[in-house]
């Protein structure tokens, strides 16, 4: 089965980063490899060979689980996760920092400006001291004209300074501004160190599965779904999972484990109570939790390493035919670790097993072995393949090392705009993502101001979900956002303008939804003046990426002539490829296609001239219905008059019959109340 992969493979590589719906989201990203993108072997550098000592197997030292105040200078975690050892003889100018950021949270939660004010002079002073991480705030702060004057110029100085006193998120930050900018060679300089440091806080051998940071949109709309899923331990779901769990069911102990040991649906992570969970399913003869034991005394996780048992451990899942652990046996052979010596012959055969049986851990580390040909003759071809089959099955080391190889020519030939790409989604999973979970956490406890501090701040060093999610919020919430401006709560104007930056950023990263907004808002000059062109540029931008919304919106600039030529045909065609696209679109095409048929067959009649009022005539009755008929109440008062009516009619009417002489029917009538106006 491998081997038919690795044919199959030979002429294009298929690589995708993510599948996820397209509906309100980035588009995949998608790396499609050939011949030609391969180097020339006898250019690729030296590694030693099988029989040298090679400390670091695949370059990443192993590393004890380090909290992200360590691993993220200047994190903000102490503030949203306890850690008792904070506050412990710091020095006065990191009290300062974190007083301010302090400050800052809390004016963003109670919409107080004059709390802004002091975190501001206190970040202010953090940053004179010369204190990085104040500097990177500070730098936030102008980039988002929070407190301060908006400045780009400025935020990129201030990054910079920051930058270059070891902050991490200002070097996330002037990495996505080189990235915006097609700076590719500072870029991935930048990306490539950071995409370091997230992937030497990963798992030796099984890591956890890509998690995005959750989108609370899903288009105009609020994603219910994926919310209810992230509640964490205030989940009713997880509830019942830990009722049944203490109840003795093994298989709701191990997913609870799994839940506290990667972090997911919204629950913090704790390897400690992973531990515990995974110990008690284990006694209870659950086999995969036998393979989690042996991660966490590998790793040292939440107790102290142990190689031993943890090579016990995942011998025991592998006799339960869970594959996966044999790439965990492979790792401590290749490193030597809870076994006599290192045994390249016997890593190969326990990362092959594994491979065979689609486990992406053991594509990689066979990728590895072939790329510095450890116990064998080293293949650049064969390594390449490797890593792609585990890029697209998820694996965050197999992304960087492809970001490597095509960063220094080594297997692929130098490609530094598609290098920086895949840095990049390395990078983006590094401890600094923990402010996507603090923001979830805001939101859903409806602490709407704070949520959009931590999403602006993620929006700030690039992630594509939050410029979304802060955009999202700002155009629905308003007012109750609690945006913070230059001198005090946001501006109608100010708000419009950071939701547009924003949805700008968003689209530039392939978000059609946000590509569409663009559009909406340069067509009606909404926080912006009203540009026909722009709009149109911005909707052939979301078309590109399958929007039905977008091909509509230029089948009718087209037949009115705004920013596009006037074109009947081309209308036309844009029309049909919305229905092609959604046939739920059926019934605005329909209305489309009858106006382009009498706009051709009637042109200088009344009927056109009614059909080009409506653009005017349909916001206002949009808004009246809005604002009047589905006012709290006005809906359900309205409906039940209706109801009235229709029956004190069809009485009326029986009564008349009968006066008439006529018979009246066998069956009682049938009432049926008007549909409710949406």
């Amino acid at each position: 089965m491998r081997c038919r992969k690795i044919q199959h493979l030979s002429s294009i590589l298929f690589l995708a980063a993510a599948i996820l719906p397209f509906s309100a989201v980035a588009r995949p990203f998608v790396l499609v490899l050939s011949q030609d993108d391969l180097s020339d072997p006898a250019a690729a550098p030296h590694y030693p060979s099988g029989s040298d000592d090679v400390t670091d197997f695949d370059d990443f030292p192993e590393s004890e689980s380090k909290p992200d105040s360590v691993l993220d200078p200047g994190s903000w975690s102490p503030l949203f996760e306890s850690d008792p050892n904070f506050g412990n003889q710091k020095p006065m100018d990191e009290v300062i920092y974190y007083d301010g950021v302090r400050k800052m949270v809390e004016a963003a939660s109670t919409g107080e400006f004059r709390i802004m004010e002091e975190a501001v002079a206190d970040i202010e002073a953090s940053a004179a001291a010369g204190q990085p991480q104040g500097q990177s705030v500070l730098g936030f702060l102008y980039s988002m004209g929070m407190g301060k004057e908006k400045s780009d110029a400025k935020a990129f100085l201030y990054h910079n300074f920051a930058a270059q006193g070891g902050n991490m998120q200002s070097k996330m930050a002037l990495a996505f501004t080189y990235y915006r900018q097609e700076m590719h060679d500072k870029a991935v300089a930048l990306y490539a160190e950071l995409a370091e440091v997230a992937v030497n806080s990963f798992l030796i051998s099984k890591d956890s599965p890509v998690v995005e940071p959750i989108r609370i949109h899903n288009g105009a709309e609020e994603n219910k779904e994926a919310l209810r899923k992230s509640r964490g331990e205030d989940d009713e779901d997880f509830q019942i999972l830990e009722y049944q769990a203490q109840k003795g069911n093994a298989a709701a102990m191990y997913r609870i484990g799994i839940f506290y040991y990667f972090g997911l649906r919204g629950i913090r992570r704790d390897h400690s109570k992973a531990l515990w969970w995974f110990s008690k399913a284990v006694e209870r003869g659950e086999p995969r939790s036998m393979e989690l034991l042996g991660e966490i005394y590998a790793r040292g996780a939440g107790v102290e390493r142990n190689y031993t048992k943890a090579l016990e451990w995942l011998t025991l899942a592998s006799k339960q035919q869970l594959y996966s652990a044999y790439n965990g046996m492979g790792y401590l052979y290749v490193k030597g670790y809870g076994v006599e010596k290192r045994n390249y012959t016997k890593a190969k055969e326990y990362f092959e097993k594994a491979a065979d049986n689609e486990e992406a851990g053991g594509f990689y580390n066979l990728g590895v072995m072939y790329l510095k040909g450890l116990g064998m003759k080293r293949d650049l071809k064969i390594a390449t393949k490797y890593f792609a089959l585990a890029a697209n099955a998820g694996q965050p080391k197999a992304f960087y090392q492809l970001a490597k190889m095509f960063h220094t020519g080594l297997g692929l030939k130098k490609n530094l705009p598609m290098a920086t790409a895949l840095y990049k989604l390395v990078a983006e999973r590094g401890p600094w993502s923990s402010l996507a979970r603090w923001a979830l956490e805001s939101y859903l406890k409806g602490d709407i101001g704070k949520s959009l501090l931590l999403y602006s701040r993620m929006a700030e060093i690039g992630y594509e979900v939050a410029q979304s999610n802060a955009a999202w919020i700002l155009d629905k919430y308003g007012e109750r956002s609690l945006c913070m401006g230059e001198s005090g709560l946001c501006s109608d104007s100010e708000r419009h303008q950071r939701a547009h930056a924003l949805w700008w950023k968003a689209s530039e990263q392939g978000n059609e939804h946000a590509a569409l907004l663009i559009g909406d808002a340069y067509y009606y000059g909404r926080g912006t003046e009203r540009d026909y062109d722009r709009a149109a540029e911005a909707y052939m931008h979301a078309k590109s990426q399958s929007n039905a919304q977008a091909m509509f919106n230029l089948g009718y600039m087209h037949e009115h002539g705004q920013g596009l030529p006037l074109d009947l045909h081309l209308a036309k065609r844009y029309y049909d490829q919305a229905l092609e696209v959604d046939p739920a679109a059926k019934l605005p095409v329909s209305l489309a296609l009858a106006s382009l048929w009498i706009r051709r067959n009637y042109a200088n009649s009344f009927l056109v001239d009614v059909i080009d009022s409506l653009p005017e005539v349909h916001p206002k009755v949009e808004a009246w219905i809005e604002n009047v008929i589905m006012e709290e109440g006005n809906a359900t008062i309205l409906t039940l008059f209706v109801c009235l009516l229709t029956v004190l009619y069809l009485r009326e009417r029986q009564r008349r019959q009968v006066a008439a002489g006529e018979a009246p029917p066998n069956r009682q009538p049938f009432v049926q109340a008007a549909p409710v106006v949406h």
